[in-house]
């Protein structure tokens, strides 16, 4: 990134484990990074003694199933994306062994132009369930299932996630650069149903921030929090803010834990990214003063903070009424009873 174009990004709020409690940040709403949250996990110390160490342990402990893998050309510079004309995703798709994996990992890491390759989002129980006994956050419930991301230098580009998430290194170095919600005009944000790995990202390339097609990404960049993550470091991403994560060495791995932002029975965070999709089918190709009518009724019943139900007796609030499990339902049925 050119310095005389924009300023550094701000470093991330930074707390130890025994300053770090997650209510608290939870409410706070903004990311956090906890140095040594999880330093003494097996898996880290022996990444901190090589790489060799590392993934000899996960070859150990891999139970052969086949994971999803991405193998990015050498051309791409590691970046998770499109091709030029945006016709293809710029990677092969496989499904390999962690083991196999590692072996392919080793193999480029003595390559000057290799490729990259991803190890993307795998459910631990499925491929290391031995690592799951010795290797958790007490302080999350234990239903919450961690994922692996292993690869090699590679970026994965600016998106964001609907669910809390908690990001763990356990092997390498990563370079976290997040932005806040409101910074979603300027983030030049491509197709959201047709994405790379299912999360929709960030055209412009933090960088390249003179690129004539973005203008508007130097005010992204001048909100921009960053923070480089060694093994055993951990960070906190709340949902909704957009985060663009850089691997740095020829091996990297980490360990996250996605949970809903709301504990009911029924509820699931592709809620609010299937309503994104139901408010594009009903709401944007109405007239401007329909429009501005609905995003009245919506700021009134959702968003806003007034309390639209002060009126209503208690036992007539309805699908307006608290969050429970019966009132999921009744919205869902409420949901498809209106299509």
């Amino acid at each position: 990134m050119n310095p005389a174009s924009v300023p550094p990004p701000a470093a991330i709020e930074e707390r130890g484990p025994r300053d770090f409690d997650l209510a608290a940040v939870v409410a706070d709403g903004k990311p956090l990074v906890i140095r040594g949250l999880v330093r003494d996990w097996p898996i880290v110390k022996l990444a901190r003694q090589s790489d060799t160490a590392f993934a000899q342990r996960l070859a150990e402990l891999d139970n052969g199933a086949d994971v999803t893998t991405l193998l990015i050309a050498p051309d791409a510079e590691g970046i998770i994306g499109y091709t030029s004309d945006l016709g293809e995703f710029n990677y092969q798709h496989f499904k390999v062994p962690i083991t196999l994996g590692l072996q392919r990992l080793a193999g480029y890491s003595q390559r000057a132009h290799a490729p990259g390759l991803v190890i993307q989002s795998v459910p631990i129980r499925e491929c290391l369930p031995g690592l799951l006994s010795d290797h958790k956050l007490p302080f999350l419930d234990p239903s919450i299932e961690p994922r692996l991301w292993m690869g090699n230098r590679t970026v994965t580009p600016t998106h964001f996630d609907s669910q809390r998430n908690i990001a763990c290194v356990v092997c390498g170095t990563r370079r976290f650069t997040l932005f806040p919600p409101d910074q979603l005009p300027n983030l030049y944000v491509g197709p959201l149903d047709y994405a790379p790995t299912g999360a929709a990202i960030s055209m412009a390339r933090l960088d390249r921030p003179d690129d004539p097609r973005y203008p508007r990404l130097k005010l992204a960049l001048a909100t921009a929090l960053a923070a480089e993550l060694d093994e055993g470091d951990a960070i906190y991403i709340p949902p909704l803010w957009w985060h663009h994560v850089e691997s740095c060495e020829q091996l990297n791995a980490l360990v996250n834990y996605w949970w809903n932002p709301v504990d009911v029975p029924g509820y699931v965070s592709g809620h609010a990214r299937a309503a994104l999709y139901h408010c594009l089918l009903a709401f944007r190709a109405l007239p401007a003063a329909e429009r501005a009518a609905w995003r009245n009724l919506l700021d009134y019943y959702v968003f806003g903070d007034d309390d639209p139900v002060a009126h209503i007796p208690e036992q007539r609030r309805g699908v307006l009424g608290p969050l429970t499990a019966e009132t999921v339902e009744k919205l869902k049925q409420g949901a498809r009873s209106n299509l």
